[in-house]
This record gives C-alpha cells, sequence and structure tokens, in this order.
C-alpha cells in the first residue's frame, strides 16, 4: 500500500499552526441560520459568495435570492432579516388601509347589446359608453336651433307670413330628430373588453364591430387634452402588427387612466385578473351565505 502525500507528521513543526489556518475551510453563511445572519459583527467584514448573498446586484440591492424569499439591504450594503408577508401585505394598502390603486369593478354579466357579440369560451372584462362629452355638438346645435328658429317663428309669425313660420318649425323637428339620432346612436356605442379582444360596437340600422385580439396588440396608449383631463376622457390609440387595422383610435373614453390598467393587466396579467374575480367570488359566497 502507499503511503500518503506530504510530509509526515511532526507535532514540533513550527509551521503546522500556520498551515492549518492556511487551509480552514471558508465557512458558509446561510440566511436561514437564525439571528446571526444580519447586519453587524456576526455577518463579517466581507461579501459573502455563499447562499442567495452571491446572487444579489450588490449594496442597496432588494429582490429575491435563489430561495425565492424577498431580502431587504441597508445602505451599507449588509442584508437585513427578509420582509415577512405582513410587512409585504402593509406595502399593498395605504394608511387609511384601502389598496394604493384600484381599478374599475368589474361588471358581471353583458348586456344583452353585447352578449350576441361573445362566443361560449370568451370571458367578459366590461363594457363602456363614450364620455358625454361625446355628444357635445349635438347639444350645441339642439339648443342654438331651440333659441335661433324659436325667435325666426315668432319673428315671422308676427309679420303674418304663416307659410315661413311652418318651415322654420319643420326645420327645428327636423334638427332636434338629428341630435335625438346622435343621441340614440351614443348609447348603442360601446367599447368591449374580454380577456381575448377589445371591440367596438356602434350603430343602429348598420351595426358596425370593430375588434382586435389582445395577442396582437404591440402598443396601446391613451391621449389626454387639458378638457379630457378636467373631464375625465381620453383617446385610445391601440397599434397592431398587422397592417389593416380594423380598430386603432377610440376616442372620447370614460376614466382612461383605470381602463388603461384595466386592458394592460388583461394583456399581462390575466392570471391576476382570474385570482381577483376568484376572490371576489367566493367573499359574495360567503357574504350570502352569512
Amino acid at each position: 500500500m502507499g503511503s500518503p502525500s506530504g510530509p509526515p507528521f511532526d507535532p514540533d513543526d513550527p509551521d503546522r499552526a500556520r498551515r492549518e489556518r492556511d487551509t480552514e475551510p471558508i465557512p458558509r453563511i446561510d440566511p436561514d441560520d437564525g439571528p446571526g445572519y444580519g447586519a453587524g459583527p456576526a455577518y463579517g467584514a466581507g461579501p459573502s459568495l455563499s447562499g442567495d448573498a452571491a446572487f444579489g446586484d450588490g449594496p442597496g440591492y432588494a429582490g429575491e435570492g435563489r430561495s425565492g424569499r424577498a431580502w431587504s439591504r441597508d445602505p451599507e450594503g449588509y442584508p437585513e432579516q427578509p420582509i415577512s408577508e405582513e410587512e409585504l401585505a402593509g406595502l399593498r394598502v395605504d394608511a387609511s388601509g384601502m389598496a394604493p390603486r384600484r381599478v374599475l369593478p368589474l361588471e358581471d354579466e353583458p348586456s344583452s347589446l353585447v352578449a350576441r357579440y361573445l362566443f361560449p369560451t370568451e370571458r367578459y372584462r366590461g363594457e363602456w359608453k363614450r364620455h358625454w362629452i361625446h355628444l357635445s355638438t349635438p347639444i350645441i346645435v339642439g339648443v342654438a336651433a331651440t333659441f335661433v328658429l324659436g325667435y325666426l317663428s315668432g319673428f315671422l309669425a308676427g309679420r303674418d307670413v304663416g307659410a315661413l313660420t311652418t318651415v322654420a318649425v319643420l326645420l327645428w323637428f327636423a334638427v332636434m330628430g338629428w341630435v335625438a339620432w346622435r343621441v340614440a346612436d351614443w348609447w348603442y356605442d360601446r367599447f368591449i373588453l374580454t380577456n381575448k379582444r377589445v371591440m367596438v360596437v356602434n350603430g343602429i340600422i348598420t351595426r358596425r364591430v370593430a375588434m382586435m385580439p389582445l395577442v396582437r396588440v404591440t402598443d396601446m396608449k391613451y391621449e389626454q387634452t387639458p378638457t379630457g383631463r378636467a373631464l375625465n376622457y381620453g383617446t385610445f390609440v391601440l397599434e397592431s402588427a398587422g397592417q389593416e387595422q380594423a380598430l386603432r383610435e377610440v376616442k372620447n373614453l370614460p376614466n382612461p387612466n383605470e381602463l388603461y390598467l384595466r386592458v394592460v393587466e388583461e394583456m399581462y396579467e390575466p392570471q391576476a385578473v382570474e385570482a381577483r374575480l376568484g376572490k371576489e367570488a367566493d367573499e359574495a359566497k360567503a357574504d350570502d351565505g352569512a
């Protein structure tokens, strides 16, 4: 049998202690070891290359290591204790106990006007009429026509020209009929969101249905003029990878910021929407049972 390599053991060797110290393994520091892990002398003078600490982004990093647990660091770069679930929950609510960012509540069922355009495996997320500012032109025209034609018909009646008075009255009825048509068209005009697409349905006699799949939306933005910011409406612009777009610009939609968050969440976090809806359904059932 061969002898082990290296010099023979000598208890009187003066360099023995130095060699043992130099070959001592570097201790590993595990975040799960308990109170010994934290800022201060117990951590050591330099960064550790073991455990989750080796995968941080340097001083000031706050995130998750390989273990998936959330960690925070102080300004000096030393890790602190992991963030608990209670602390993470506190980040999601403000001092009043409400969530810092709320989206519009989801409607339970589509209206009969919209339901006919949805297929069975599609999940309905909401429908919105355009902001009332969409009717500003018809309303202004109707009010102006009432004052002008009312004054004109009274003036002509005093001049004993009955034919012209009748024409003025008929013209007023025609203008008000056009205003009523525009109001009805606004009532049947809907912007619809599902888990698969966005749609715009409008028209009274001739129905027009435009849609765009969410998977094809490459960019989306909304624009608000100063008046739009004051009255809370805006214009949505949807960009798609295709050349021909049936739906690109949707004007005068209400609550544009909340609606924008709703669409973006449906595009990028559909699981979060499903989880929220499931939680709301469970809470509703619990309330009904109580």
